[in-house]
């Protein structure tokens, strides 16, 4: 694991506990800028930086020349446990977006004497079907630069090209596209129906009105799980904690503060 990925940002040392913020697909840590301050008033704050997403440098283009091990969903949990145990300060609430989430209920399903409650933010357990192949042209459309930030809003939209430019190296790619498709495929070859419903912590599931996830999912997992709550960000695309976030905050810190109390 590359330790240069995880990052302090101090806060209330008496509060919930530690909170670790795990981003997306094709986020990385500092894309939870916005969040970072007003969750500091309730733990101490890391952010991570998931393998494969701290610089292009390296990494092949063809993900064929990686081990299958090095990019499973098994590989980013043991990253996970090993900066929770490093951290030392107790079990951690675990914030996840995306993949974030996905990595943050297997993280407490696996090891839950290192998790005490967790957030999942638009990311559901089954994907069986579906391919990243339909992603190629898309991608191939991406410039090997964004010159600014403008430019990609122009490509992406405010929100999601705000995010986007904020996780690049001064417009680059922080990691390859192929590489991070690899990882998704997984998802499209496996369900996580199992770790979900051996998560003991108390769960918040947030699910955008316009998800990605299969319909229906994410309810279901409140079904199977009587340790989580749901809520629907209604108007919000994916990036929920962007997109609203005003009602992000307050599910968040609503959440938090049940735990605390």
């Amino acid at each position: 694991m590359n330790e240069t990925g995880l990052r302090d940002y101090g806060g209330r040392v008496d509060g919930v506990g530690p909170i670790v913020l795990l981003h997306g697909l094709m986020g990385r840590g500092r894309t939870w800028r916005r969040q970072i301050p007003w969750l500091r008033n309730y733990g101490r704050v890391f952010t991570l930086d998931a393998a494969w997403h701290t610089g292009s440098d390296g990494v092949p283009d063809d993900p064929t020349l990686i081990p299958s091990a090095d990019i499973a969903t098994e590989r980013f949990v043991t990253d996970v446990a090993e900066v929770l145990t490093w951290i030392d300060r107790g079990p951690a609430i675990l914030i996840g977006h995306s993949m974030g989430g996905l990595h943050a209920w297997c993280t407490a399903a696996r090891y839950p004497e290192l998790v005490s409650a967790l957030v999942v933010e638009d990311m559901a357990p089954d994907f069986r079907g579906q391919t990243t192949k339909t992603w190629t042209p898309w991608f191939d459309s991406w410039p090997d630069q964004f010159e600014s930030l403008d430019h990609a809003q122009e490509m992406f939209g405010e929100v999601a090209g705000r995010y986007f430019y904020e996780a690049f190296d001064d417009g680059c790619l922080h990691g390859t596209l192929p590489v991070w498709a690899a990882i998704a495929e997984e998802w499209g070859h496996r369900d996580f129906w199992a770790q979900w419903r051996a998560v003991s912590a108390p769960a918040l599931l947030i699910e955008a009105e316009f998800t990605v996830t299969p319909a229906g999912q994410m309810r279901k997992m409140l079904s199977d799980n009587k340790n989580a709550q749901y809520i629907r960000a209604d108007g919000a695309g994916h990036l929920v904690h962007d997109d609203a976030p005003h009602f992000y905050r307050g599910a968040i810190e609503a959440f938090l503060s049940g735990l605390a109390g």
